[in-house]
């Protein structure tokens, strides 16, 4: 089995172990808190505005995509979710607090980076075969992780989901940051 399967397949349970560490690690602290709640809420923002145009698509275990999606937040980058992932696992790092948050935050980030190389590197060769020349000129012109300042003009059109169809969407992420956030303030208020 190619690993980037393995990653894309299970993405959603793969971060399990650092969600544990995190909380294993949790000594929150206030002066972190207002930085790692801003994060958190900018990385669901994030999310929330990017599957809003991707729809549903997004939480398939399949590779692959019904038509190339470059407007919204996908025609200033690549992969809007991840982006909006790493931010909010930023912020709870932040927001737990650490002994030492700093290689906390290192010990995230890296894991997310090599996992998502992975996951892009898997998307992007399925991409390119299904959508061709079109998906060569995006890639050429928007950003895998590190977003364009301003938006790429593509001919995609479509207008953004309902906030209703995209949060029911989104539920299951929304519940698992409840559920880590109330797992860390269980665990430090009875477990410390």
């Amino acid at each position: 089995m190619d690993i980037r399967n393995f990653f894309f397949k299970y993405r959603s349970f793969t971060p399990i172990p650092i969600g544990l560490m995190i909380i294993y690690f949790a000594r929150p602290s206030s002066a972190y808190l207002p930085a790692g709640i801003a994060l958190l809420l900018c990385g669901e923002l994030i999310r929330i505005w990017a599957v809003s145009y991707a729809g549903g698509e997004t939480r398939t275990r399949n590779v692959g995509a019904p038509a190339l999606c470059s407007s919204g937040p996908y025609a200033f980058v690549r992969n809007p979710l991840y982006v909006g992932n790493m931010l909010m696992y930023i912020g709870i790092v932040l927001i737990a607090g650490a002994a030492n948050v700093f290689l906390m935050i290192a010990t995230t980030v890296s894991f997310f980076l090599i996992q998502y190389s992975l996951i892009i590197s898997l998307e992007e060769e399925t991409l390119d075969s299904l959508f061709g020349e079109s998906y060569v000129d995006y890639k050429k012109n928007v950003p895998a992780i590190f977003p364009r300042l301003t938006r790429w003009n593509s001919d995609d059109n479509r207008t953004p989901a309902g906030l209703g169809k995209t949060i029911k969407t989104e539920k299951r992420t929304l519940q698992n940051v409840f559920l880590i956030l109330f797992i860390i303030i269980v665990r430090v208020q009875y477990f410390s």
